[in-house]
């Protein structure tokens, strides 16, 4: 298990306790975290599961691959710490992950 904090945009933060090998995403639907909408499921086809990853975690999360990157720029979204949650699978390195939601998915 990793622990988890989603933090709502405005500031309410939900610490969850994760499995190793689900994503971000999925962790979210899970435990019922309000802000990560996932239209999708996880397919990285809709970008309703974006969070932003503080900097001190973008190294341990990985790198976006092409589709994502394509999906965060198809939702106008500009920050380099966006990410789509379904595509970060939880590791025990990403015990004490802390994520941010926007205040809008779309």
């Amino acid at each position: 298990m990793a622990k988890i904090t989603y933090i709502e945009a405005s500031g309410t933060p939900h610490t969850v306790d994760a499995k190793v090998g689900d994503t971000v995403m999925e962790s979210a639907v899970k435990n019922a975290v309000p802000g990560i909408t996932a239209d999708c499921g996880g397919a990285c086809a809709c970008g309703t599961c974006r969070v932003y990853v503080d900097e001190t975690w973008r190294g341990r999360t990985g790198e976006a691959n092409q589709m994502e990157r394509e999906m965060i720029e198809f939702s106008d979204e500009t920050d380099p710490s966006a990410r789509l949650s379904c595509q970060i699978k939880i590791t025990e390195a990403l015990d004490g992950l802390v994520v941010r939601m926007p205040k809008n998915q779309h």
